[in-house]
């Protein structure tokens, strides 16, 4: 089953609240999660999502950070291996974008609420509502 097959299967309330993670959607998760765990790779992520068009060339977002060109090559490697980038090369640079699918599967899992339907069973009722209106 694909990332996106699990997200839209059940999208009417959180994987988390609504019955245990398989083994290996948990590895798959646990992995872009590790990802993002580096202060280096969420900023390079949110660089990279951020820029003009949603894509940025090593060239554009090098320069934002302390490190070599060959560290920040690094840590877009790995947040292309967790799955939340992808690149392409265009001559001698390489320009990334965000998979945003990955994002989504992400957010989705976290949120208590993701994708709830007004009328779904994953909806919150009476007290519920009141918490949420806050």
């Amino acid at each position: 089953m694909s990332k996106q097959e699990r997200v839209a299967q059940n999208a009417c309330c959180s994987p988390l609240t609504r019955e245990p993670l398989t083994a290996d959607w948990a590895g798959d998760l646990a992995r872009m999660f590790k990802a993002i765990g580096d202060p280096v790779r969420l900023r390079l992520l949110s660089l990279v999502a951020s820029h003009a068009a949603g894509e940025a060339c090593v060239c554009d977002i090098s320069g934002s950070f302390e490190l070599s060109q060959p560290t920040i090559s690094h840590h877009l490697k790995v947040l292309r291996e967790a799955g939340l980038v992808d690149c392409e090369r265009r001559g001698t640079w390489v320009y990334y974008r965000v998979i945003p699918s990955a994002l989504t599967e992400l957010s989705a899992v976290l949120s208590p609420e993701s994708g709830v339907l007004g009328a779904s069973v994953c909806a919150p009722t009476g007290a519920d509502v009141a918490v949420g209106a806050r």
